[in-house]
């Protein structure tokens, strides 16, 4: 009977040990992408983005606000609900050339069993010991953007600090940089976008008690033990451009490059040194108020268990409308594969505002 008391808890705290010796999916709720803008067009965004959203996306965008101050919201849920993905940002212009802005992410699985002290110390199963438990992950962002005396060239720059939590069993804080650059030229748009350039560090701490100890001991799992967990750099490289086919019709189309330096990956290119993975996003948009959106990114190439080499991707679609300063955005988009997590429908809110004048 104790060999089958293996909870989520276990689970979590065996992947955070491992996470320290295979850094490259480390802080992976940062990953997931925020507004629905972005994600309707398969996270193809570094360049293109002008708003507050900048803030995760490439601080330098920060400088296409054109009012004073924008906020956005944004909630979504997935693996059909159990997973809970909230994100708010505010961004104010400080002057003509140069913007600040707060980001704040939540990632949380809620109201998880604990049954690891569910057999009492006589050996009888008694349910009331069962108690629930939140493995959150939270990502605060402050970001810097500045128009550079180069023409066309904008830089920005965010601070990170992270906290992730397992219940009061286990925690981390991380800390982390990031760093972007856009370019306008002529008709063209290019960017690059360093997360996580100087290498972000989660120190893990772990508190279980002697009980918790010998469940693990008892059903073959490894006690954790305090350490720190790295994500290593990635660079986002992007180009695009926006046509105008009437009046009232315009298309903004846009490609990015992910780049990763950890080694091999499951993506469309990879090297020993360097993997590398495109996707592709697209939006069409009437009189600058109904836009419809859609992309595709996420190639994967695997065999199956039949030996079948299978190449797959995912598609993502969005929709958008522009009330006065008022942007709400549709995505039905998935965060991994489409055979493990549901598609979901991601909501976001965008809202300008203007500093009043003050009454003469």
């Amino acid at each position: 009977m104790k060999k089958t008391v293996i909870t989520f808890l276990s689970a979590v705290l065996f992947a955070t040990g491992v996470k320290a010796q295979a850094p490259k999916y480390s802080n992976e709720f940062l990953n997931i992408g925020v507004g629905a803008r972005a994600l309707g067009m398969s996270n193809s965004y570094v360049t293109s983005v002008n708003d507050v959203t900048a803030g995760y996306w490439n601080p330098a965008g920060l400088n296409g606000i054109g009012n004073q101050h924008q906020v956005a919201l944004m909630h979504s849920e997935y693996f059909a609900g159990i997973a809970k993905y909230d994100y708010g940002a505010f961004a104010t212009r400080l002057d003509s050339a140069s913007v600040l802005g707060i980001s704040l992410i939540r990632f949380g699985v809620d109201d998880i069993p604990n049954t690891t002290e569910l057999i009492d110390a006589n050996g009888n199963v008694d349910y009331d010991r069962i108690t629930t438990f939140s493995a959150v992950d939270w990502g605060f962002l402050v970001s810097y953007a500045k128009k550079s005396k180069i023409k066309g060239l904008n830089l920005g720059g965010s601070v990170k600090i992270i906290r992730r939590k397992v219940g009061d069993f286990a925690g981390a804080w991380g800390f982390g940089l990031d760093a972007g650059a856009q370019y306008d030229h002529n008709k063209w748009k290019f960017a690059a976008m360093a997360r996580d350039v100087t290498s972000t560090f989660n120190a893990w701490s772990y508190n279980l008690s002697d009980e918790t100890k010998a469940v693990f001991l008892q059903t073959g799992n490894e006690i954790p033990e305090n350490g720190v967990e790295i994500t290593l750099p990635k660079l986002i490289l992007g180009a695009s451009r926006k046509f105008d086919l009437s009046k009232k019709i315009s298309l903004l189309a846009e490609v990015n490059l992910d780049n990763t330096f950890d080694g091999k990956r499951n993506v469309l290119v990879k090297t020993n040194v360097i993997s590398m993975d495109p996707h592709i996003g697209i939006e069409a948009g009437y009189m600058d108020m109904i836009f419809l959106r859609g992309g595709i990114g996420n190639f994967q190439s695997y065999t199956d268990a039949d030996g079948k080499k299978v190449r797959t991707l995912q598609p993502n679609i969005g929709v958008g409308v522009r009330i006065k300063s008022i942007y709400i955005d549709y995505a039905l988009t998935d965060i991994g594969d489409q055979s493990v997590a549901l598609y979901s429908n991601v909501f976001s809110i965008k809202i300008d505002i203007n500093k009043k004048k003050p009454k003469s």
